[in-house]
């Protein structure tokens, strides 16, 4: 029997439902459906950290923006055939860039109604989306901060809710490494995006980040209007003073320091927390992940004790925190870093019980993204493969 014998029976009997009789459609996802693996990206030279979907041409297909061989590419959905858009080299910036960012996200930064690329390699920086950004032309390459460094996580938000977007970027590396060392920054927009060298840099966390910090959150955690911002270090060898999950606090006035709050200083591995309510009670949880070590976990609020979700799962260094199955609450999504890796998902009772289901397994997994790949209204999973060297995504079984 095949796996859509059931949905067909039950359609059958939709049909035979007389006229005026309405019902409510639920979305649910069988917990024994199979998760259908897509390639987007077979084999790369070298390793893909990080993987964006947007629809960059308006066409209605989701398309893929990536680094890795050395270039920033833009993969045109649904057949994937790579555009560059920038290759990497010293005339850019003042350190060497590697083959590829370790992260990336899209941002309008010139508020021109398109989405930038903003990328970190050794540099942070953004190309400039053109008006056709599919004329094979490159895209424009500007500075954003070439001092901050180990910069793992890019997300976007309104930090000082002046209505514009801004950049939250780490800088991981310790002492003698950078200027801004074991720090956690917010980066604001200049006034003249297109020829000022730099923007403008916030240090929130100035060296109270020590022990390499990874990714970051970003949500108001108090309730006081005010975002907040929370992040992971890993620890261990090399890496002083990590292994803890914590978040800072927005002060009322500028000009007053963030105050730290540590959720945990006994994590190995600590590497991604995400700010959300798990169990609907009107309070801001936060899920975490220890991507160089094992298990996912969650801090239950207001007291954020923490809660094991599984223990056992090998270097989840990714995480997307969204409702997959549409019940109307938070599932969890994540995958193993090496090319064993195991992609699974979580399912939420509602109430932060959650009953773990395998999507796919050997592949690796630095980042992950949810989006609607085939518009069925669910959301499916994109996976920037790192040591698998490949870009893939996994098509949600949701049942509509």
């Amino acid at each position: 029997m095949t796996a859509e014998t059931p949905v067909k029976a039950t359609i059958a009997r939709w049909r035979s439902i007389p006229a005026g009789v309405t019902f409510v459609l639920v979305c649910c996802a069988s917990a024994s459906a199979q998760w259908q693996k897509h390639v987007v990206v077979a084999d790369a030279a070298s390793m893909i950290n990080s993987a964006v979907p947007h629809d960059c041409d308006g066409d209605g297909q989701v398309d893929v923006l990536s680094s890795y061989d050395g270039r920033v590419v833009l993969l045109r959905g649904p057949d994937w055939k790579p555009q560059t858009l920038h290759i990497f080299d010293t005339a850019n910036s003042r350190k060497e860039p590697r083959t590829g960012c370790i992260h990336s996200c899209l941002m309008d930064v010139d508020e021109d109604g398109d989405l930038d690329f903003c990328g970190s390699n050794n540099t942070v920086f953004w190309l400039e989306c053109p008006d056709e950004p599919l004329s094979r032309k490159l895209w424009t390459y500007r500075t954003i901060d070439d001092e901050i460094l180990g910069t793992h996580c890019l997300i976007t938000g309104d930090v000082n809710r002046d209505g514009r977007v801004d950049l939250i970027a780490n800088s991981g590396r310790p002492v003698g490494k950078t200027t801004v060392p074991n720090s956690l920054t917010w980066l604001e927009v200049p006034q003249h995006s297109h020829s000022e060298s730099h923007w403008i840099r916030h240090v929130f966390a100035d060296a109270d980040a020590p022990g390499g910090s990874h990714y970051t959150g970003f949500g108001d955690v108090n309730n006081d209007g005010r975002p907040d911002i929370s992040c992971a270090a890993k620890g261990g060898n090399g890496f002083p003073g990590g292994e803890w999950f914590a978040w800072w606090e927005q002060p009322a006035s500028a000009a007053t320091v963030w105050h730290k709050h540590v959720l945990s200083d006994r994590q190995p591995g600590a590497t991604n927390i995400h700010p959300v309510d798990v169990n609907k009670d009107g309070n801001i949880d936060f899920v975490a992940t220890r991507g160089h070590g094992r298990g996912i976990l969650w801090f239950k609020a207001p007291d954020f004790t923490p809660i094991e979700i599984d223990a056992a799962i090998e270097g989840p260094h990714c995480l997307a925190t969204v409702d997959l199955d549409g019940d109307g609450d938070i599932d969890i999504a994540t995958c193993g870093r090496d090319v064993t890796g195991i992609a699974v998902w979580y399912e939420n009772d509602g109430h932060g019980d959650f009953t773990r289901h395998n999507i796919g397994r050997d592949q690796g997994a630095y980042d992950i993204r949810t989006i609607d790949r085939d518009g069925d209204r669910d959301l499916d999973i994109l996976i920037a493969g790192h040591n698998s060297k490949n870009i893939v995504w996994f098509e949600n079984p949701t049942v509509q």
